[in-house]
């Protein structure tokens, strides 16, 4: 088995040069990407400087960011960027805004480096190794009930289909209401995957999977004892459909509300277009 943290210090590297670029510019002009979706002058700086140190120190890993799409060849190791997840919250000064920097092998995510600029907080991990913030092992949260649980969810659909796709998502968030301690939407689901395995929140559903919003939380998370599944309770993986996470003991009743949210069948039956 390849041991994948022999490349976290260049990880790290790369993640320096985007912590200083969110820290020190500002966003500057807007690029409106589709219906309330957007990316700022700062989203294209740091995957330009990340892709080209990457590239200069690992020329034969793949490249895949948010802004710029796929380089190199990504059929086997692929690094996965979200230059600014949580670009929204970036652009009107919140600092609930990360960078995150998965390492795919196949459709596995192998190692993740997740920073926090504006609150001071690094997290890294790779497969085997354990979980770390600021250098510190971290473990998720024991929490085994519901009631006692705080669920972070993602953020609500905009663009094509919204209309369609929030009736899964806002019926989620009124079944949890009846169930949970609170819910929260923090804009970030590098922080939510994070923070699930640090233990500030117990459990996150997201109705969605892209490598460059999941592929380091997923792998931090995981090192931290959580479990991090599809809609259908199978191992998440780059073909997701969905991200569910929580510990092992809670995991299945958030799944369970969730499947019956969104009214699905049991995952041997399931068949048609997907709800979500």
């Amino acid at each position: 088995m390849t041991d994948h943290a022999r490349l976290l210090p260049l990880a790290h590297e790369a993640v320096d040069l985007a912590h200083d670029l969110m820290r020190n510019l500002q966003p500057g002009a807007l690029t409106f990407k589709g219906d309330r979706d957007m990316a700022s002058e700062v989203d294209y700086a740091i995957e330009r400087q990340v892709r080209e140190h990457l590239a200069a120190r690992a020329p034969d890993i793949g490249f895949l960011g948010e802004e710029y799409g796929s380089g190199g060849d990504t059929s086997a190791l692929t690094w996965a960027l979200d230059p600014v997840d949580g670009t929204v919250n970036f652009i009107h000064g919140s600092p609930l805004c990360a960078i995150s920097l998965g390492l795919t092998h196949g459709t596995d995510a192998v190692l993740g480096v997740i920073d926090l600029p504006f609150l001071g907080t690094r997290y890294h991990a790779a497969t085997g190794h354990g979980a770390y913030a600021n250098n510190r092992r971290i473990h998720a949260s024991r929490v085994t009930d519901l009631k006692d649980a705080v669920v972070a969810i993602g953020d609500y659909a905009v663009g094509a289909e919204a209309s369609r796709k929030n009736t899964g998502r806002l019926a989620i968030t009124e079944e949890l209401t009846r169930h949970v301690q609170r819910i929260r939407m923090h804009g970030s689901a590098a922080i939510d995957l994070a923070w699930l395995a640090h233990g500030r929140i117990d459990g996150f559903i997201m109705l969605n999977n892209k490598p460059w919003d999941t592929v380091a939380g997923v792998v931090v998370a995981r090192e931290a004892g959580a479990q991090v599944v599809d809609i259908d309770g199978t191992p998440h993986s780059l073909d997701a459909a969905a991200t569910v996470g929580g510990n092992e003991l809670l995991l299945p009743p958030i799944l369970a509300l969730v499947r019956q949210s969104l009214a699905l069948p049991e995952p041997d039956r399931r068949a048609g277009t997907s709800p979500i």
